[in-house]
């Protein structure tokens, strides 16, 4: 073959689909591309070839004392047409161009598009040769070699089997390209599902040994290759029908990919090749109240090379809170966000992944309902989440979710509602601390009145979604210290006449005693005569202001509470006939502390001071 020389011919035309999309942000992508096409050239072979037991594989080859890395595989090789064809016309696509003439059964699993993946390879470095064989009979060895992806030579090679190495020497600035573990990292990122057998290989300078009998001076180092290392041992478990995978298996496959310990409490594996090409296993793992913090990890994958992580574009956001892989093998490797944005077959992924995940919810509750409850604590910030980001979402499961009542039972809010319609219409009781509000839940468990448990951070909105979006008319949520009204007595005329009176006198007693100018006094009566009071907050009021403290917006309202005072306890009955004096303020204090402890706990100085009060009030008692 004669010497040839010349330029690497880039028409107007086909320049601008490069820059449109070529979005390698990250420099080590060059390694999954030219990865991927030696994949590539093998499965080109193995459609030419079919039924061969030839060992088809991908070697990586580092050697840091060169600056060299080599991809070598045994694929069908390129003759000097084709390189020409494929290599010196950027934009032309050999995948493409393959698949179209190819006259066989099945047209596919080819990954990218040789020539501009090939190009990558002088983000990295400052020369690129190729050595390739093509397997046609009578084709001669072809030597590529270019310095800055412009100007090339080539001429015949000494490459003497079938297949191609393409020989990147790094260039300076970028030499961590030639260090073992930087290269096998990026190796088990991109390349650890791929269907070809891809190999690291890497060869080490060892230290001078020298021979007692050696002149000085004369010590050479030894060369050492390592045994190459298979990167891709593991199946890709999300191509296997979900009939033939084992619960072990699924297991397995989840505690080596997060490399975790723990197991998925269940999981959702995609499969579906129509409308779009969608393949994929979606884990749940344990979630925390606090989930804010926690983030999942969805990896994207196109053809079992790995994409990137957590595309929201693909994967609806609250979707991350999972752990899975998802393979779009239609979607282009170098895809961009913009693109994904923009794109309607990406919106119907995204809307079908939704639904599959609700499916899986809807039917373990239908079919499951004792293992959907046992996983309700782990999974419900997820779902209130995903209800919330996602009205289609929340159609489908909204009849799936669950309130935990304090006495551990898990029930719907129809079934709420239906059993608990006749004492309170409309509305749920709910605690937010069930520890705390223990003394108010007593009251609602002596009624008979189920309390719900919403102590997630996400409950505050939740509640406000819930009331909003269930389309039950008349729907509030409360909290268990939000109202006394339950609690309260019938009352003639007479007796309301009188309340109101003693609250006028009470009302100066209190505001004087605990210095809150914003406190509204009532009387009542309780039903529960052994209780001096209850403090009630407005519903609304509260929700507004601890929204407020979360988002980290301090709105300075004030706190107004309602101290609702029993008319027939005996200590109200004491605080209105006493007179002025310190007594009578100490108990009105330690009636109102007393009240607020059943609901939140007291500050320091609220601490020192009912500590000091409680300690004087037992010595006026010895007296």
């Amino acid at each position: 073959m004669a010497l040839q020389q010349g330029n690497i011919s880039i028409h107007a035309q086909n320049i601008m689909p490069i820059i449109k999309r070529w979005l390698y942000s990250d420099k080590d992508i060059f390694i999954r591309e030219l990865v991927s096409n030696g994949c590539d050239a093998i499965t080109k072979q193995k459609m030419l070839a079919p039924g061969s037991e030839e060992d088809y594989k991908v070697t990586v080859t580092v050697d840091e004392k060169t600056g060299e890395i080599r991809f070598s595989d045994n694929g069908i090789g390129m003759t000097a047409e084709e390189v020409e064809k494929y290599i010196n016309q950027v934009a032309f696509s050999g995948a493409e161009e393959f698949l179209k003439n190819y006259e066989g059964d099945e047209k596919g699993g080819i990954i990218g598009h040789f020539g501009l993946g090939f190009y990558s390879a002088f983000m990295v470095a400052d020369q690129v040769t190729i050595e390739t064989q093509s397997g046609s009979e009578g084709a001669a060895p072809v030597r590529w070699v270019s310095e800055d992806g412009m100007a090339f030579t080539m001429a015949e090679g000494s490459r003497t089997r079938r297949g191609t190495d393409i020989i990147l020497h790094i260039a300076e600035e970028e030499k961590e390209f030639t260090q073992e573990y930087r290269v096998r990292e990026v190796l088990y990122r991109y390349c650890g599902f791929m269907n070809t057998p891809v190999y690291l290989e890497v060869v080490k300078e060892e230290p001078p040994v020298t021979d007692v009998n050696q002149p000085e001076g004369e010590a050479a180092p030894a060369i050492e290759v390592k045994e190459p290392v298979r990167i891709n041992p593991n199946a890709a478990l999300w191509l296997k029908a979900p009939k033939d995978c084992t619960e072990e298996e699924y297991k397995q496959f989840y505690r080596d990919v997060f490399h975790t310990y723990e197991d998925p409490l269940f999981y959702v594996h995609l499969n579906v090749d129509y409308p779009f090409n969608l393949k994929g296993i979606l884990y749940f793992p344990k979630l925390t109240n606090d989930f804010g913090t926690r983030e999942g990890e969805i990896k994207l994958f196109s053809g079992q090379v790995f994409v990137a992580d957590n595309i929201k574009e693909v994967i609806p956001e609250f979707l991350m809170l999972l752990k899975g892989v998802i393979d779009c093998p239609d979607l282009p490797l170098n895809v961009s966000r913009s693109f994904l944005q923009n794109d309607g077959y990406v919106k119907k992924l995204s809307a079908y992944i939704t639904r599959k995940v609700a499916d899986k919810l809807t039917g373990l509750f239908n079919t499951e309902r004792d293992k959907y409850e046992s996983y309700w604590e782990d999974i419900h910030p997820f779902v209130k989440y995903g209800c919330m980001r996602d009205n289609k979402f929340f159609e489908q499961v909204k009849d799936t979710l669950l309130y935990k009542t304090t006495t551990g039972a898990h029930v719907t809010l129809s079934e709420y509602l239906s059993k608990n319609e006749g004492k309170l219409g409309k509305k749920v009781i709910y605690t937010s601390d069930p520890t705390r509000q223990s003394a108010s839940i007593a009251q609602y468990d002596a009624e008979g009145i189920d309390v719900v448990v919403m102590d997630a951070l996400i409950d505050l909105n939740f509640v406000s979604f819930v009331e909003y979006s269930a389309g039950v008319e008349g729907l509030s949520f409360a909290r268990v210290d939000a109202d006394a009204a339950t609690f309260t007595k019938e009352q003639t005329e007479d007796e309301k006449l009188k309340n109101q009176a003693d609250e006028k006198k009470l009302a100066d007693l209190f505001t004087h005693a605990t210095g809150n100018d914003d406190l509204t006094v009532q009387v009542s009566a309780l039903k529960d005569a052994t209780l001096p009071g209850m403090l009630v907050q407005d519903e609304q009021g509260r929700r507004f202001s601890e929204m407020g403290k979360i988002y980290g917006q301090d709105f300075k309202l004030p706190e107004k509470y309602t101290l609702v005072l029993n008319a027939e306890n005996a200590v109200v009955k004491s605080l209105l006939a006493a007179e002025d004096g310190e007594k009578r303020d100490m108990m009105a204090a330690q009636v109102y502390d007393l009240a607020r402890m059943s609901t939140r706990p007291l500050e320091k100085d609220e601490v020192t001071a009912f500590l000091a009060r409680s300690n004087k009030l037992l010595e006026l008692l010895c007296r």
